[in-house]
């Protein structure tokens, strides 16, 4: 099981005091995708494998030079320049040209809008989403994360603003070409002086955080007889959250004399000057750092409406989605880095006489840390699969809530596992020459942005009151797995005792999604899983009297009878 992956050098010259050995080789110079046997497997089964060929030649950048771009564009952070040196107010954050690296690479490969561009299973694709798009497409972006997440925060945004703005016919005519085409541009000019752009978000205020309808933005008609979907606005107020600040527009939310409504504003105005966004800092946060994130103000700025005035959220409830998506992708993404290190690293070394994948405690945390990376891509392509297929609405509505679920469920796994596999690695996983410090930090971010955890589980809350069809289509999904496995079968007849009382329903919210997510996820398994996983899945997250483990609640506690080599031979990095 071990791999030989072992540096060594001689202590051969005089002075040396020792020789380095039994330390393994960095993990570089391979494909993460053709590497990674779970992600293959995922892509097949939800037909993301019409793209094989684009998403594997993506593997190879992501393993070779977008690695060592991701140390740099991390290293070296993004810089803010207020003014120019003969005092003109710019507003520029400029970044190391390894960000740029990473957000071309990307975006040339489609990246940001393979969903929207594919004819593969679509005639119109900017209208309707093609079979297997959005799998193939996270595919990348779950490859592209382990490279670096903060470029990831643009590339994302980008992407989900397609649906927003498809809503107002006459914005989509300008901007969707643009915003589909796979070409980057940095420069710091007029949208429309360029081929490809790229969209950001500005949402939070400081005294609204996930409550938008706290919002004090407010936005005038510029021609009072001129109102509506399309039309220009100047907008006044602040945010204290904008991402991404070079992108060329961003989706704001502001309030008009019919309620809180949606905007895209530009940093250039039609008359090729600067837009009336001031960039007042840069958040100094403690991960996520290759992208800038910051704090502006709105003085007189324009934009245009996009969608109906006074429906804001509705309009942006679809790029939302898109986002908590993102999110649990992201999140995905990480776990796989971080049990991708372990692996290598354990495989790498002896201890105590033997190699670490030889010694049944290690064997214990890692496989432990496999089955829940591979559990988070599967859910996440699940509903990737269900993205694929908005016609059907029994795949809507499960969509609808599972996105919320698995955000929720994902995101929260995400640093706890990072930290284990941090300490698989030792004393040398905690600096900062190694990228596991890196996946640490970025862990919880994913879990913050796009609404917390609280947020989420309220919104499953919510969709179950409003709609009922909504948490029938997922439970449906989950009993589509009925028969299979006889502990599957028994959590989920006590699933429904869950929902008998109605009265304490937001208090036990948390611990419900928990379930819900712990069952989607093994029905997936099931269904469509590798027996070892799914086995593993089943033993130790449904069977136990928690819910969780059977025999306790950190990594490493798997009960008797799970197949830990077999789970970790199919997780270990194929070099």
């Amino acid at each position: 099981m071990a791999t030989e992956n072992t540096s060594h050098f001689s202590a051969s010259t005089l002075g040396e005091t020792h020789e380095v050995f039994n330390q393994p080789a960095p993990l570089e110079n391979y494909n993460a995708y053709d590497s990674d046997v779970a992600l293959q497997h995922w892509m097949r089964a939800f037909n993301g494998d019409f793209a094989q060929d684009e998403v594997r030649q993506y593997g190879q950048h992501v393993g070779h030079e977008l690695i060592e771009a991701g140390f740099l564009a991390n290293q070296f952070k993004p810089e803010f320049h207020s003014h120019d040196r003969f005092g003109h107010r710019i507003d520029l954050v400029k970044f190391h040209p390894a960000y740029h690296q990473l957000m071309r690479t990307a975006i040339e490969a489609g990246l940001h809008s393979l969903p929207w561009t594919t004819d593969r299973f679509a005639e119109n694709s900017l209208n309707s989403n093609a079979k297997g798009a959005h799998v193939a497409r996270a595919a990348m972006e779950y490859m592209h994360n382990q490279a670096d997440s903060g470029s990831g925060c643009p590339l994302t945004m980008t992407f989900a603003a397609v649906p927003a703005i498809k809503t107002t016919p006459g914005l989509a005519k300008d901007w969707l070409p643009r915003i589909t085409a796979r070409h980057y541009d940095e420069r710091n000019i007029p949208w429309f002086e360029k081929q490809g752009v790229t969209i950001g978000m500005a949402m939070t205020e400081k005294q609204g955080g996930s409550d938008v309808r706290a919002n004090t933005t407010s936005a005038q008609p510029i021609e009072a007889n001129k109102t509506g979907p399309g039309e220009a606005y100047q907008l006044v107020g602040h945010k204290w959250f904008c991402s991404a600040p070079m992108c060329d527009a961003f989706l704001v939310l502001a309030k008009t004399e019919q309620g809180l409504s949606c905007f895209l504003l530009p940093r250039w105005r039609p008359d090729g000057s600067k837009n009336q966004l001031y960039v007042q800092r840069l958040k100094n946060k403690m991960g996520n750092i290759s992208n800038a994130s910051a704090e502006v103000e709105f003085r007189g700025a324009y934009a245009q409406m996009v969608g109906q005035e006074g429906r804001g959220v509705a309009t942006i409830i679809e790029m939302v989605s898109m986002t908590r998506f993102d999110c649990m992708v992201g999140s995905s993404a990480l776990m796989r880095a971080a049990t991708a290190q372990a692996l290598h690293h354990t495989g790498g070394r002896n201890v105590f006489g033997k190699n670490l994948h030889q010694q049944v405690l290690m064997q214990n945390v890692l496989a432990d840390l496999a089955i829940e990376s591979e559990a988070a891509l599967a859910m996440s392509m699940r509903v990737g699969n269900a993205l694929d297929n908005p016609a059907d609405e029994q795949q809507h509505l499960f969509a609808r809530v599972a996105t919320a679920i698995g955000k929720y469920w994902i995101c929260k796994r995400a640093p706890n596992h990072a930290y284990e596999a941090m300490e698989c690695l030792g004393g040398v996983g905690y600096v900062e020459e190694n990228i596991m410090p890196r996946i640490y930090r970025e862990a919880p971010v994913n879990a913050i942005w796009e609404g917390s955890g609280n947020v989420q589980c309220l919104d499953v809350l919510r969709a179950m009151k409003k709609e009922s069809k909504v948490i029938d289509a997922f439970l449906a999904e989950l009993a589509s797995a009925s028969g299979l496995d006889n502990r599957f079968d028994k959590f989920l007849n006590n699933l429904k005792d869950d929902f008998v009382d109605v009265s304490t329903l937001e208090y036990r919210s948390r611990a419900i999604v928990e379930k819900l997510a712990l069952g989607l996820q093994a029905s997936v398994l099931l269904k469509n899983g590798n027996q070892f996983v799914a086995e593993g899945f089943i033993a130790s997250r449904i069977s136990g009297s928690l819910g969780l483990h059977e025999s306790g609640l950190n990594y490493g506690t798997l009960p008797n009878g799970v197949d830990c080599k077999a789970i970790i031979e199919r997780a270990q990095p194929q070099l």
